[in-house]
């Protein structure tokens, strides 16, 4: 196993406790009758602040809390099992920073639920990927890419009726922008060969002084006094030999 990356029961129990908590809110809903859409983000108000907080655990109808709670899960995972030494970091960037880009950026609509987490995990899932260029990493953002690609066209407006795209633009902005203020260097490269240091310099290289400016291979000739050392040298050398009968 990768050494960035470790199976650990975190893994496991820190998206599962998300997910009962989502299931919570919803039960303390229904339990208590408290209107959902009071404690959600209404933007640009002082009251709707509050939401930032609270959105994410309520939810319309026990279908868009089952909707989001298996991706939830599920990217959870991943993003803890593939980042680990960043994960708590990121989870609590994300729910803050998506809910107060929502705040800004929504229209006149209370706007509740997950959704715009999920976006905020799936958006930074596939773009931390490619720019690691981890096989590993980059391996996981073709497979966010095949089961949730489908989700982009609800970061647009019009596409649904009654839901909230903002929510859904802002978690995939704030995840975009969130991959660049973690540089993962325990996934860069290790350099091995001298053209692979970030201070390699071509024109002092021995061997590439023998390709022209077009690459082509043109072996510079050698040194006169190189020349000459093939055919002198400096050793003193002794001859012996065996003297025959008769001489």
């Amino acid at each position: 196993m990768d050494k960035n990356t470790a199976l650990s029961p975190s893994v496991i129990l820190i998206p599962l406790l998300s997910v009962l908590a989502i299931w919570v809110g919803y039960w303390v809903q229904i339990r208590f009758w408290i209107d959902q859409f009071e404690w959600g983000i209404l933007p640009r108000t002082l009251l709707g602040l509050r939401g930032i907080f609270c959105s994410p655990f309520i939810h319309g109808s026990l279908e868009h809390l089952w909707n989001n709670s298996i991706p939830l899960l599920v990217l959870l995972m991943a993003l803890r099992f593939f980042y680990r030494s960043v994960s708590s970091q990121v989870i609590w960037i994300g729910f803050f920073a998506t809910g107060l880009v929502t705040w800004f950026i929504g229209r006149e609509s209370y706007h509740i639920g997950a959704s715009g987490f999920i976006y905020f995990l799936v958006s930074f899932l596939f773009f931390k990927g490619i720019q690691t260029k981890h096989y590993r990493l980059v391996a996981l953002s073709l497979a966010i890419v095949m089961f949730y690609g489908g989700m982009i066209w609800y970061i647009f407006p019009n596409v649904k009726d009654g839901m909230s795209w903002e929510g859904h633009l802002a978690g995939f902005l704030v995840g975009f922008f969130t991959t660049f203020a973690f540089p993962m260097k325990e996934y860069q490269k290790v350099p091995v060969y001298d053209w692979e240091k970030s201070d390699f310099n071509p024109e002092l290289d021995p061997f590439m002084q023998h390709f022209d400016e077009n690459g082509n291979f043109k072996p510079k000739p050698k040194p006169e006094e190189e020349i000459a050392s093939y055919f002198t040298t400096s050793i003193k050398v002794v001859y012996d030999y065996v003297k025959k009968e008769g001489e």
